[in-house]
């Protein structure tokens, strides 16, 4: 079983992510805020992932520290729970339809990370979420999974549609990329590392 467990305390935050790479979309989240939990229960139900994640934070201020220090945390947990990287594909890619709204995550599990994010105009809030904090989560992620990740919305309307097709695509994407390759033998790089 492929598991990455990390604590981060700091005085804004107190977080604890574990994921399982190869669960089956079991989760248990509270982060205090109720739209990105639902978002983070996308993400692990279409990705099957098994993920707990806590969080107490200084949500008194604003949301920011919270889901910017779960994104550190879950892309840490799964950079660990990916370990050398062995018979992995490496890559995915997943386009999301969600209602009027057509998501696009493309990712490469590179150790180079990199963050495109083109998410068009949002509403600034969703319920008591701040819709800038989706590219902070996916940057924070992305930089500490070591992961290359491109994340579009090619069209929609609704705010909430977009933000859902961006979580539920990022979770297939990355269970393509995870997922074991009994194809790929070692290392998926002419490197050899990753």
């Amino acid at each position: 079983m492929r598991v990455g467990k990390v604590f981060r305390e700091t005085r804004e935050t107190k977080v604890d992510v574990e994921i399982n790479l190869d669960g089956k979309g079991e989760n248990k989240i509270s982060t205090g805020i109720g739209f990105f939990d639902h978002m983070l229960n996308l993400f692990a139900a279409h990705g099957n992932f098994d993920l707990a994640v806590t969080c107490a934070g200084d949500l008194e201020v604003d949301g920011h520290h919270s889901v910017e220090d779960i994104g550190i945390c879950l892309g840490s947990a799964i950079k660990k729970a990916l370990g050398d990287k062995r018979g992995i594909n490496r890559y995915g890619t997943f386009f999301l339809p969600m209602d009027e709204t057509l998501a696009l995550v493309s990712l490469d599990i590179s150790g180079r990370p990199f963050l495109v994010c083109e998410l068009g105009e949002l509403a600034p809030m969703i319920g008591s979420f701040d819709t800038e904090l989706v590219e902070e989560f996916l940057r924070a992620f992305a930089f500490n999974a070591g992961i290359t990740l491109h994340a579009k919305i090619l069209y929609g309307k609704n705010s909430h549609h977009k933000v859902e097709g961006i979580f539920k695509a990022l979770g297939h994407a990355l269970r393509i990329a995870v997922d074991i390759n009994e194809k790929v033998h070692g290392v998926p790089s002419t490197k050899g590392v990753i």
